[in-house]
């Protein structure tokens, strides 16, 4: 493994690393735990609060093709867009379609796009490694 490759990068890249890398084992614990308990419904908040930092800060990434946003960057829409319809499924009701909404956003905006990020020669794939 290769830290310091990570914390010689730019601040919103760590920022973005720890707050996607959270937000991949809290929704693990929310898909996999049971529903309906004020813990689930905690980290709940903290699931959406972790993706928004992590798309947030996504949109200032711009290594890949020297400053302008890469193909990837088509998942920060889709993330908040998944977020918005799993906060309004949450409040009315859950149920399956919340299910579905968790799961949509837990595969398409954070697994796919993660995968990504540990392609050789990413910042990820030095880190974890070596390079």
């Amino acid at each position: 493994m290769n830290f310091e490759a990570f914390l010689n990068a730019p601040v919103h890249i760590q920022v973005h690393a720890v707050a996607a890398l959270s937000a991949l084992v809290v929704g693990a614990i929310q898909i996999l735990g049971p529903k309906g308990t004020l813990p689930h419904r905690t980290l709940g908040i903290a699931f959406v609060v972790l993706m928004v930092i992590t798309a947030t800060t996504a949109i200032f990434i711009r290594q890949i093709f020297d400053g302008w946003p890469s193909p990837i960057h088509l998942f920060i829409p889709l993330t908040f867009v998944g977020l918005w319809g799993l906060v309004r499924t949450a409040r009315a009701g859950g149920g399956a379609d919340h299910g579905k909404q968790v799961r949509g956003l837990f595969f398409g905006a954070l697994l796919i796009p993660g995968l990504v990020s540990f392609a050789p020669g990413r910042l990820m794939w030095v880190t974890f490694f070596g390079g």
